[in-house]
């Protein structure tokens, strides 16, 4: 006899059990391939692939979302949208395609994204008389809208969200999630009197951003306003919310909030009449958040077995195993464990039973393991007769055998400890990469040591371009640029120098490689 993944060695399995386990793994090749530390970016695409997120498609840079990754956006999509209602915002639908009229509206704003424009030319056999732009994002489709529906101040504030499918044809290297030519998002735009109304929500809508990376996914993120060269064509200014990948050192555009003042009010006519009887342009705002979030997730929290999901966003939270021994009471085992997961349903937990009789209690664990499954409840003859569940940790591997009726509760504090966990551990390494800078030495140093760099700037375009020049020169690789200036601004004395100028500085900005 042989034992199988036993603590105390009492769950045994025949040897012969073992060698078919050997050759299942064989032939499904269960595990990863690659260790995150030595290549992230085949990792990466392996952690999606085998934790089943998503499948490739034949069109590059277009991926097939998985039920796994569905549920995760629509557990973000409750989160946000009970939010939002409670300020009013309403969801539309909005029309697929842009009029090449529209887009000439906003020349410079559609500048910014003229090549990764997707073109419909032709409609069966035929040439279309105007060509049609697929959206990659919704302002000339929207606005024309806004003017239509606002007249006076009583139609103020308007507010618009929208759930849905954005093409982007980019011409880098695709990356699942992260950057792809197809991507569902939510985009806001909303419409005010003041600019006082629209600045409030900018930073209301960017607070909300922190708490679904923060609360929902238990990933660190650093709230900021984005330079003038990575602000959003044709606003006034962009905040976002900032994600920082430690393994490559390497941050992320993890959610952006834009005032976008009264520029595109002006440019689509939205006007409205105040209580003087003025005509007046609207205030401004749009935000979104992608799909992108989960690639961030999945890259922060994921390790060498596989996905790692926070339990608030996991699409199962607890996966319910029977290990059926030889001589065992098979039918009480899995009727226990249909019991188990019934009562979890019923305190309101997304659980699964994996009662497939094909697989191997070991090739189970590792699979949920890949999946991610926060937490693994196991059912065998001696947890039968002692009443009794073993809890097994996605995020440690911690075990613990607990009474039946305590299972609820239990089930409930370990998913919570798992979250805060998740989180902690994920603050103290974004705390660790943070280096902050004087000069331009230490600038470069800390680049070349993947750190996440916190330096005083004088907050000047061309000298924001010569850092990206240099650093691309300098080290060969890709260049370093602004992430975003830290709304919770470190104190800056008034004899600070810019570390790439020798200017006066006038503001801390974090700098660092991107994706």
């Amino acid at each position: 006899m042989s034992k199988e993944l036993s603590e105390e060695g009492t769950r045994d399995v025949s040897a012969e059990t073992c060698v078919k386990q050997k050759e299942i793994k064989k032939e499904t090749r269960l595990g990863m391939s690659v260790k995150k530390d030595d290549d992230f970016g085949k990792w990466y695409s392996e952690v999606c692939i085998r934790g089943q997120l998503l499948s490739y498609y034949d069109v590059q840079g277009c991926y097939i979302l998985k039920p796994s990754a569905i549920k995760v956006w629509n557990l973000i999509k409750a989160f946000f949208d009970a939010k939002i209602e409670k300020m009013g915002v309403e969801e539309h639908t909005f029309p697929l395609f842009v009029t090449p009229c529209a887009l000439e509206k906003e020349k410079k704003h559609i500048e910014g994204f003229a090549p990764e424009l997707a073109w419909v030319t032709k409609a069966g056999e035929s040439e279309l008389a105007v060509p049609l732009a697929i959206r990659p994002t919704s302002e000339t489709i929207m606005y024309p809208h806004f003017s239509k529906e606002i007249r006076s101040y009583r139609d103020l504030p308007l507010k618009a969200n929208q759930w849905v499918n954005v093409v982007r044809w980019e011409v880098s290297d695709p990356v699942p999630f992260i950057r792809s030519r197809e991507f569902l998002w939510q985009e806001g735009h909303t419409a005010f009197a003041t600019q006082a109304e629209a600045d409030k929500e900018v930073l209301h809508i960017l607070d909300l951003y922190s708490d679904v990376y923060e609360k929902l996914f238990a990933v660190p993120v650093i709230k900021g306003k984005k330079s003038e060269n990575e602000k959003f064509s044709g606003g006034n200014y962009t905040t976002s919310v900032e994600a920082f990948i430690p393994s490559t050192g390497r941050g992320i555009q993890a959610a952006t909030s834009h005032s976008l003042g009264q520029r595109f009010a002006n440019m689509f006519d939205i006007t409205f009449e105040d209580k003087e009887g003025h005509r007046s342009n609207v205030w401004q705002n749009s935000w979104g958040l992608s799909t992108r979030s989960i690639g961030v997730m999945v890259m922060t929290h994921g390790d060498d077995k596989g996905l790692v999901f926070p339990p608030l966003v996991a699409p199962v939270q607890v996966v319910v195993i029977p290990v059926p021994f030889i001589g065992a009471d098979t039918k009480m085992i899995y009727e226990a464990c249909e019991a188990v997961k019934a009562t979890l349903h019923e305190a309101g937990f997304r659980a699964k039973e994996d009662n497939r009789d094909n697989y191997a209690c070991g090739w189970k664990y590792s699979d949920s393991e890949q999946k991610g499954v926060p937490l693994r409840i196991e059912i065998g003859p001696r947890d039968l007769a002692s009443n009794q569940v073993r809890m097994v940790r996605r995020d440690t591997g911690a075990k613990v055998d607990i009474p039946r009726g305590d299972l609820v509760e239990r089930v409930r504090d370990v998913l919570g400890e798992i979250q805060r966990s998740l989180f902690d551990a994920a603050k103290t390494k974004l705390d660790n990469c943070i280096q902050v800078v004087e000069t331009w030495d230490e600038f470069m140093e800390a680049l070349s040591q993947k750190k996440l760099i916190l330096a005083p700037w004088c907050d000047e375009v061309e000298v924001e371009e010569l850092v990206k020049k240099r650093t691309k020169e300098e080290t060969g690789g890709a260049a370093a640029k602004t992430l975003c200036a830290p709304l919770d601004q470190p104190e800056l004395k008034d004899d600070t120098l810019c570390f790439a100028s020798g200017k006066k500085a006038t503001t801390w900005s974090y700098w660092g490689r991107s994706y």
